[in-house]
């Protein structure tokens, strides 16, 4: 059941030296749950989150270059842990789900199509006969920069959002859930994407085309 999970793929690609690196330099020595646990909070802070990465070209999805980014969003972000949990002996897979985040800064949900963020990825981690659920999106110092309490995976359980910010105020609920997959299912993400948002893929690709320009 698990060998796909343990597999390299085109997006996961877990065989990659820098990938293979990685894992070595953060996963530890310890149990396949101390492994997942360092990897996760590993993933989280290396690769720093941002909204306005958001981009559905198949290149920047892929591991390695997600590793070499100067930021990413929750998809990348999500395959990037699948591949280091890999690289450690750690069967993953990517999991997928509809969100609506009540903290979106105003100018960033005025680009938006719809107010929910649909396709929000996470990593199922098999640890001792179980699939769990991390989310390695968001990085500390965002986290507190927002006011959010640092999203922590200790292994034991599903750790996929924060309810509330450190001031009480709902953060993120989940709406629905799309499955877990062995690979990225590129084809039907980035039909998705460009299917529900289409305006919010024309703004950030004008943003990044005039940061470029400067």
């Amino acid at each position: 059941m698990t060998a796909a999970a343990l597999a390299p793929t085109a997006f996961i690609n877990s065989d990659h030296p820098d990938i293979r690196a990685f894992a070595a330099a953060h996963a530890g020595s310890g149990s396949p749950r101390d492994k997942a646990v360092a990897l996760a909070a590993a993933v989280r802070d290396a690769v720093p989150y941002s909204l306005y990465a958001f981009q559905v070209a198949p290149e920047p999805l892929v591991a390695s270059a997600v590793l070499a980014a100067p930021s990413a969003y929750c998809v990348p972000k999500a395959v990037l842990l699948a591949a280091t949990a890999r690289a450690a002996g750690i069967p993953a897979r990517v999991g997928f789900a509809d969100v609506r985040n009540h903290l979106t800064s105003p100018r960033f949900e005025a680009m938006m199509d719809e107010p929910n963020f649909r396709w929000h990825a996470y990593t199922a981690l098999h640890i001792e006969g179980r699939w769990l659920k991390a989310t390695p999106a968001f990085d500390r110092v965002l986290c507190e920069k927002n006011g959010v309490a640092v999203l922590t995976f200790d292994g034991t359980q599903d750790s996929i959002f924060q309810p509330f910010d450190t001031a009480g105020r709902k953060s993120m609920e989940y709406i629905a859930f799309h499955g877990e997959f062995d690979d990225l299912p590129y084809d039907r993400f980035a039909s998705e994407m460009r299917r529900i948002y289409p305006r919010l893929l024309a703004n950030l690709a004008r943003i990044r085309a005039e940061r470029t320009a400067l």
